[in-house]
């Protein structure tokens, strides 16, 4: 009898358990996080610091009384650069437009013998030159690549030396205009931290330029045009935010 009642216990729990099972609660569902990407944001007011170097063609030619242009022959005017940048840039999606000024110190110096004058070496210089611009570029989160154009100029010097003594025999100077086309890549290495490598060509055209003797007296005037090629490496600070702008999937 004892066996009879365990057995029929045995069964009517094996029984029972899926009714139990059956009225238990569903187990709830958890959403799956969601996915989270940091976007770097370009926009904002930005400062920063460049250095390089560059070179500068110059082609001169002598005005004579006749106003013909005499051939004086070329020179490259190479040397160092450093100075610096400010601007703003606004992103719309992945474009970035941005509006910069740059002033730079420069030592461009070069000279050649004159061709029609064979007794004497022409030299130029440019000690410093500023770029006011405008951009427009496309950004790969914090990869941004632009191309940039606008005004340019540059502060010149030129020195006539006379070779069998070495003597200075005139001077000139100016500040001259032109334009500039460039291309560059900036990367965001940290919260509004970037570094960029620019290249700039600059369209300084031609000049007829007065050169004055040693008594400050005008002596004759030479034509001369120039263009100029910048590569410089630059770092900005960003303003504005803690920095990038989270996006959410």
């Amino acid at each position: 009898m004892k066996k009879f009642l365990l057995i029929a216990a045995v069964v009517i729990g094996f029984g029972a358990a899926p009714a139990v099972a059956a009225d238990l609660p569903a187990r709830p569902y958890s959403k799956a996080p969601e996915i989270v990407s940091p976007i770097y944001d370009w926009s904002g007011f930005y400062i920063g610091i460049n250095g390089g170097g560059g070179f500068s063609n110059n082609c001169w030619s002598f005005t004579d009384i006749n106003g013909f242009l005499d051939d004086e022959g070329c020179h490259n005017a190479t040397g160092g650069t450093v100075g610096g940048q400010v601007g703003y840039r606004w992103q719309m999606g992945p474009t970035v437009f941005g509006l910069e000024a740059q002033g730079n110190w420069a030592d461009f110096s070069g000279n050649n013998t004159s061709l029609f004058f064979p007794t004497d070496r022409n030299q130029s210089r440019i000690d410093a030159f500023g770029l006011f611009t405008g951009q427009i570029g496309y950004a790969w989160n914090n990869a941004l690549l632009y191309v940039k154009g606008g005004v340019a100029l540059t502060s010149d010097k030129y020195n006539l030396f006379d070779i069998p003594s070495g003597a200075l025999l005139d001077t000139a100077s100016e500040t001259r205009w032109g334009s500039v086309l460039g291309v560059g890549f900036e990367y965001g290495f940290a919260p509004n931290w970037s570094l960029g490598f620019e290249y700039d060509h600059l369209f300084m055209g031609s000049r007829n330029v007065a050169f004055f003797d040693s008594t400050g007296a005008f002596d004759f005037i030479e034509h001369v045009r120039q263009d100029v090629d910048l590569i410089t490496v630059r770092f900005d600070y960003k303003f504005g935010g803690p920095g990038p702008v989270v996006a959410r999937y």
